[in-house]
């Protein structure tokens, strides 16, 4: 970032999370604290208090998540942050979220699991809850953090998606990114895109809540601002009402699914480094990708025409970026902090390029080491 118009801070993972969300909008955090996300709740404890906003600590989770549904229905950008554990108690309200169509912000700073695992250690064990924890069939939007810039630029972009596209978003991060501190520099305000969600344009008793347009994202009006505005978890009419009519609960779970579809342009987010020329890449997401840079540049000084694909969206799955990776390329790596999950995901594209893969699930990180002697064996 250009420190021209903006402001050199040093900063953790965490504190970015909380500087790109109220840059964004947010006002409202509802969460329980947990290793290694409790940073995030500390300081969204200190500074929205200052700005008129409202900090809650819950009794839990599963509270938490409740929370930010009913505080971005009352119209106001709702943040909560945990860790594997708290996710898998979110997993209820957020397909609540989902089927309401409620934006709000869900930051998962991973750790080694199953179960309480290793507290203190990194891990990119949650991606698959992420795109399937919560039951029912439809599309959610899933980013990665690897830096502290992308902490706070990463956060600022899932809210801009969340309240664009009227869905809960989810950043993984992990213990590595999150407590990582750097010197970075944050935008001017004045240059931060902030979006907001679409209000009715039509008086009360015109409006119909799940009104179906040319995005597929219906206008949302604030609970209290004299609009009625029917909310379930059930599958819903446009007026909001529970129905069991197969064509409208078929135009209901499509239209959820095409809304997403049509911003695949803007949702599916990822960064490419020397890949102009490359003959092996690497694709990765995370802490993982820093590794994966170093281990590149390393390679590039050998002679070695390496790249790097990182991943910031991981779903809606950036298919074709990957399968241009794979086209070109006759070796890519795969590192993960995991048995394999984003793995299967590039093995679907079907190319006839090879890929390998690289795991640790350990609780140490994957080094630049570790990648780079891969590369040099590819």
């Amino acid at each position: 970032m250009s420190e021209k118009n903006g402001q050199r801070r040093l900063l953790q993972g965490n504190e970015a999370i909380v500087e790109g969300a109220l840059a964004a909008g947010c006002r409202f955090f509802a969460g329980y604290p947990i290793t290694p996300a409790s940073e995030i709740a500390e300081m969204m404890s200190l500074r929205l208090p200052a700005l008129n906003g409202t900090f809650i600590q819950m009794e839990d989770e599963i509270a938490g998540m409740g929370a930010i549904i009913g505080a971005s229905l009352a119209g106001v950008k709702s943040l909560t942050a945990t860790s594997g554990p708290g996710f898998s108690l979110m997993q209820e309200n957020l397909g609540f979220a989902c089927a309401a169509e409620v934006p709000c912000v869900v930051v998962n700073v991973m750790r080694v699991g199953p179960s309480t695992g290793l507290s203190t250690s990194p891990a990119q064990g949650d991606v698959m809850q992420a795109r399937w924890g919560t039951h029912g069939d439809h599309p959610v939007i899933v980013l990665a953090v690897s830096t502290v810039v992308d902490c706070f630029a990463t956060t600022v972009q899932a809210f801009n998606l969340a309240e664009k596209y009227r869905v809960p978003v989810i950043v993984l991060s992990d213990e590595i990114v999150a407590h990582t501190r750097e010197t970075v520099v944050l935008p001017d305000p004045a240059d931060i895109m902030v979006i907001d969600r679409i209000h009715p344009g039509v008086p009360p008793e015109w409006y119909i809540p799940y009104e179906d347009n040319s995005r597929g994202v219906p206008a949302m009006a604030a609970m209290g601002s004299g609009y009625r505005h029917h909310v379930t978890g059930l599958i819903h009419d446009v007026r909001g009402f529970p129905t069991e009519r197969p064509e409208e609960v078929d135009a209901f779970i499509r239209r959820l699914f095409r809304k997403i579809t049509n911003g695949f342009a803007e949702i599916q987010i990822t960064r490419s480094v020397m890949m102009e020329d490359a003959e092996i890449a690497v694709i990765a997401y995370g802490a993982v990708s820093r590794s994966a840079l170093r281990a590149v540049r390393l390679a590039r000084s050998r002679g070695i025409r390496a790249g790097l694909l990182q991943l910031i969206t991981l779903f809606p799955f950036p298919r074709k970026a990957v399968e241009g990776v794979l086209r070109q390329c006759r070796r890519v790596l795969v590192p993960e902090m995991n048995m394999g999950q984003m793995i299967r995901e590039v093995k679907r594209v079907n190319l006839a390029t090879e890929i390998v893969r690289h795991n640790r699930v350990d609780g140490q990180f994957i080094t630049p080491a570790e990648i780079y002697d891969h590369l040099l064996s590819m």
